[in-house]
């Protein structure tokens, strides 16, 4: 029984959400995202689309097992809206997402608690309006290996079901495969048998 848990969810394509509260509006826009640098350029953009809002909130959570994870207020008081919205994407048991909350401010503050109840009901209208996708995680290999091992290394990705690309075959012959989380084990120690064979993870 393999344990590695390799399935997890996020979302299939950008959404808004949308909360009113005493004249201020909260404005989510959910992403789907793989890396830091995304959300970067994401909040860049709705700076200057929303150059005129008092705040740009954001949150986000990235990788299969969540491990990377920011959140930040913009000013607005400390955890009153930063982890709200990445509570909620935990709370839906997503990952690959970011949020990014643009507030008008109406005139009326809200108190901590009234911001901490805006930034989550924001976030959760978007999620809400979402549709979720399954990922699965994995490493793309470059399979590298002499003619006469064709066939085993044929018969190894096709028995394993695994995506391929980029395809080379001549006398030294490559392809590229991408291994799901919970296979690699069982790939890596199938691959010992084949001669001549090399990989790396690109």
């Amino acid at each position: 029984m393999n344990s590695v848990s390799d399935e997890y969810f996020s979302i299939e394509a950008p959404v808004e959400g949308l909360y009113k509260e005493q004249k201020s509006r909260f404005i989510a826009l959910a992403y789907p995202v793989e890396s830091e640098e995304q959300v970067k350029e994401l909040l860049e953009k709705a700076r200057r689309d929303y150059h005129d809002a008092r705040h740009h909130c954001l949150a986000y959570r990235i990788g299969h097992d969540g491990a990377r994870y920011r959140a930040s207020d913009d000013g607005e008081p400390a955890g009153s809206a930063g982890r709200p919205i990445l509570g909620q994407i935990d709370s839906a048991g997503l990952s690959d997402v970011a949020i990014i909350v643009v507030r008008y401010f109406g005139g009326i503050k809200l108190g901590v608690p009234g911001l901490i109840g805006a930034y989550k009901a924001a976030s959760r209208d978007a999620i809400d309006k979402a549709v979720r996708v399954s990922k699965i995680a994995g490493h793309w290999y470059r399979l590298s290996f002499g003619y006469s091992s064709l066939p085993d290394v044929m018969k190894l990705v096709k028995d394993m079901e695994l995506p391929q690309r980029k395809q080379l075959f001549d006398m030294e012959c490559s392809l590229e495969c991408r291994v799901r989380l919970s296979l690699e084990q069982d790939f890596l120690d199938r691959s010992k048998n084949i001669p001549n064979f090399k990989y790396e993870i690109i």
